[in-house]
């Protein structure tokens, strides 16, 4: 989504947050494998991305503060964000102009896109290097866009993966009005490397395939949130003797509705058969079953297969 030649620089660069002087080169590799809008190739798209992002996480919020950092910026910070020297052997920084038919062209979206994978592996790469680290966690979820209807418009609806701590957005799609979130769910997290990654997502995306995809495809840990729309599953869970395990953790305040503490109980479901839920600790979600068996296996972790809200063929 291009943005008008107006708006402010594209949203997406803040969420880098600091940047070190050993960031900018895997930040460079990533701002490579984003679309370059123009016709004629003059100076490096990394660059002057490099030079925005800077620009952005130092307080910049406008083409023109942009444009005044890369100014006042010496010779050595440009040499380091890969602007090339001039013909008179000089390092200049872009101009107003530059910039605004730069931004003004970019997609954003493909930005966001590539912003978002370095963030993944930064957090990845950051937690191997300092030993020891809390792991990792993101949460999926959509809303509508506060401010987008108008008139006979409805809200524009994003579905998001934001991470825990720091609260930062790694991808996000847009929802359209004829599909739902569930159908977006792969694509969003598919280029994020989400090894050893605890995902957490609401009723609506707790089905077989997304599961199953997340633990054996992208080797991540899940959490499902099971309503009454997963009927077997939700009594599957209900019958469990949750009241026989610790209590793991308790929290109070104005989350927990009325106030009371809320307490969070582990329970474990170790015992062989077709019933666990996928990638739960007791192996895999389901042995090979026969043809003729598999419809049967297939329902019996109690989580529904996705249902296309048209079939195949119908008019929409």
């Amino acid at each position: 989504m291009p943005a008008a030649p107006s708006s402010p620089v594209p949203a997406v660069l803040a969420k880098l947050g600091p940047l070190h002087q050993h960031d900018t080169g895997r930040l460079r590799a990533h701002l490579q494998r984003a679309p370059d809008p123009r016709s004629r190739r003059g100076r490096p798209l990394a660059g002057l991305l490099l030079i925005c992002a800077c620009a952005v996480v130092s307080g910049a919020r406008t083409i023109t503060e942009i444009t005044e950092w890369g100014q006042r910026a010496t010779t050595t910070v440009l040499e380091l964000l890969g602007i090339r020297r001039h013909l008179l052997g000089r390092r200049r920084a872009p101009s107003h102009a530059t910039l605004t038919r730069l931004l003004a062209a970019l997609d954003g979206d493909a930005l966001d896109a590539v912003i978002g994978v370095y963030l993944a592996e930064r957090d990845h790469t950051d937690a191997g290097t300092t030993g020891f680290a809390p792991r990792s966690a993101i949460a999926v979820d959509g809303k509508a866009l506060s401010g987008s209807a108008h008139r006979q418009q409805r809200h524009r609806h994003l579905l998001s993966a934001v991470t825990h701590t720091p609260t930062v957005t790694l991808a996000q799609r847009e929802v359209g009005a004829k599909t739902n979130e569930t159908a977006a769910f792969r694509s969003l997290l598919e280029p994020l490397d989400l090894t050893g990654t605890v995902v957490a997502f609401d009723d609506l995306h707790s089905v077989k395939d997304q599961v199953r995809w997340l633990v054996q495809e992208k080797k991540a840990h899940y959490i499902a949130v099971i309503k009454g729309n997963q009927p077997t599953a939700s009594a599957q869970i209900k019958a469990m003797p949750w009241e026989q395990g610790p209590v793991a953790h308790t929290v109070s305040g104005p989350g927990t509705g009325d106030g009371s503490p809320a307490r969070s109980r582990p329970c474990h479901r170790g015992e062989p058969g077709r019933d666990r839920l996928p990638g739960s600790p007791a192996g895999p979600a389901h042995p090979p079953a026969p043809p003729g068996e598999r419809q049967a296996a297939d329902q019996g972790d109690g989580l529904r297969r996705h249902q296309p809200r048209y079939p195949p063929g119908q008019p929409r």
